[in-house]
């Protein structure tokens, strides 16, 4: 048995041009940039950098950001590599495919679709409580939940996913307009808050820039889970006494944010319906990139400059908007808030994208069923993209999905890591391919970003880990039960291709 045998570059290009499974290439790279800004500009942007600074690092998590956002922009310098020279859908998973082999691909994949699967339903719920919260505010008392005896269904996650669901039916390039559209009236509306921001700063409320460390009792604060179950697996192994504040606050604030800024790893799926995607594919994920460091940065810096982090540690959710509040500018919570729904609209479909790709690429190489790979006339996966806006509206409808949000950024972190440890494989392997773009500084550079992203991921919980590893394990038997044996790749040198046409 064979878990590792690889597929070849050329092979991988080949298959863009099958007949009938084929994505039609209408992105620029403007399209892309955008694509990555409104995945990872959401509600996130008006409350984590709060969050990090009550809890985990004060006026110091500007520090967590720029360490967040280096790891950041050097992972998607990893990924415009790897986009650059293997354009195709399916964005860590296929990369991993050609280069470690089919079976980290797969676990990868796996992961992938978990990580999209609940981030899109995760989203889409909190775009309906965001918008009732927006109703509220306006005067408006519209519930968007109807109760069927002991079952709620929330209609709103539905709606917005019904409707990104029909535009990506009709168009890749339709639908990305759109959200570039919407993406560029929630830019603005960031950059508006910030500006009105600037002018309720006291430069005081810096000092100390970083907090003294504090040792903390189980459960004596948001910040510090209460059980072990719930705490960082790093700290639960190591014994270590709960922290905040100083040095360690910065780190594991960095930790936090850092999941502000996924989104690129999603852009680098949609490879194969971009233009000319050497050039505009490692552009598009770099442009994006920048601009989503820069807008956390600042609404970070204006968020602790208006009011001390004592303040914001002793708000129940501490966010910009309570920021705000407590600098006497009750006016910019209903802006916030509209920015909010604007924000959370564009998030979702682009996960609906990148979740079909992902299946999209799996499906093609035969680790999933081959019928989910057909493409329409408009050159896009229709049953598929349908069947993925179904099961992301019926979970975000029917169920409580955020006590499973962190699955999320365990499933980001370990396509980053693998793609990152790649980059110097592919480089030793492959030295003859055409690179567009190089990532500076391998293999030093792929090797610091892995283990940072493994930092990362050994800072959530161990009940995020737990569930990781039952996913994992469902996913094993997934790929021996079913996959290894339909594996396109295994068909081909069984010399028996025909079964899958």
């Amino acid at each position: 048995m064979d878990v590792l045998r690889t597929k070849s570059v050329e092979h991988s290009l080949e298959e863009t041009a099958e007949k009938g499974r084929s994505l039609k290439r209408t992105l620029s790279a403007w399209d892309l940039a955008m694509m990555g800004v409104a995945v990872a500009v959401g509600a996130g942007i008006f409350s984590v950098g709060a969050q990090a600074a009550a809890f985990h690092a004060g006026p110091a998590v500007i520090i967590s950001f720029i360490i967040a956002g280096v790891v950041c922009a050097a992972a998607a310098l990893c990924y415009a590599e790897f986009a650059s020279m293997v354009p195709v859908a399916g964005s860590a998973y296929s990369f991993t495919y050609t280069t470690i082999g089919e079976f980290i691909a797969w676990i990868i994949g796996w992961d992938m679709i978990l990580e999209m699967m609940m981030a899109g339903a995760v989203i889409a719920k909190y775009w309906g409580i965001y918008l009732t919260d927006f109703t509220k505010l306006m005067g408006w008392n519209i519930s968007t939940r109807i109760h069927f005896g002991a079952v709620t269904f929330d209609w709103a996650p539905a709606v917005i996913v019904t409707f990104f669901t029909l535009l990506l039916v009709l168009g890749t390039h339709l639908s990305s307009r759109i959200d570039g559209a919407l993406t560029v009236l929630k830019i603005a509306i960031v950059l508006f808050i910030v500006i009105a921001g600037f002018f309720y700063i006291r430069w005081s409320n810096f000092i100390p820039f970083i907090p003294t460390q504090e040792h903390l009792a189980a459960g004596a604060s948001g910040a510090v889970p209460g059980s072990a179950v719930e705490q960082p697996l790093w700290q639960w192994a190591t014994h270590m006494t709960p922290s905040i504040y100083g040095v360690p606050g910065i780190l594991s604030g960095a930790a936090l944010v850092f999941f502000a800024f996924i989104g690129f790893d999603i852009v680098a799926t949609a490879s194969e319906e971009a233009k000319d995607p050497g050039r505009t594919v490692p552009r598009g994920i770099i442009l994006g990139v920048s601009i989503v460091v820069v807008m956390y940065i600042l609404v970070a810096f204006v968020t602790t400059g208006m009011v001390s982090y004592k303040q914001l540690a002793a708000a129940k959710d501490p966010s910009l908007a309570t920021a705000f509040e407590l600098a006497g500018a009750q006016w910019a919570a209903k802006i916030i808030s509209f920015g909010i729904v604007v924000g959370l609209t564009t998030v979702v479909m682009v996960l609906l994208l990148g979740l079909s790709r992902v299946v999209f690429a799996m499906s093609r190489d035969g680790l999933l069923p081959r019928g989910l790979s057909k493409t329409g006339k408009r050159g896009t996966p229709v049953l598929l993209q349908i069947g993925c806006g179904v099961i992301i509206a019926v979970i975000a409808s029917f169920f409580d999905v955020s006590i499973l949000s962190d699955m999320v950024n365990i499933g980001t972190l370990s396509a980053f890591m693998l793609v990152a440890a790649a980059v110097p494989i592919m480089r030793r392997k492959r030295p003859d391919l055409h690179r567009t773009f190089k990532v500076p500084g391998s293999p030093w550079v792929p090797g610091i970003v892995a283990l940072l992203c493994l930092f990362m991921m050994i800072n959530l919980s161990v009940l995020t880990w737990l569930r990781f590893l039952v996913w994992l394990a469902i996913g094993l038997a997934v790929y021996f039960g079913y996959s290894y044996r339909h594996s396109k790749l295994n068909s081909e040198t069984a010399n028996n291709i025909g079964q899958y046409k």
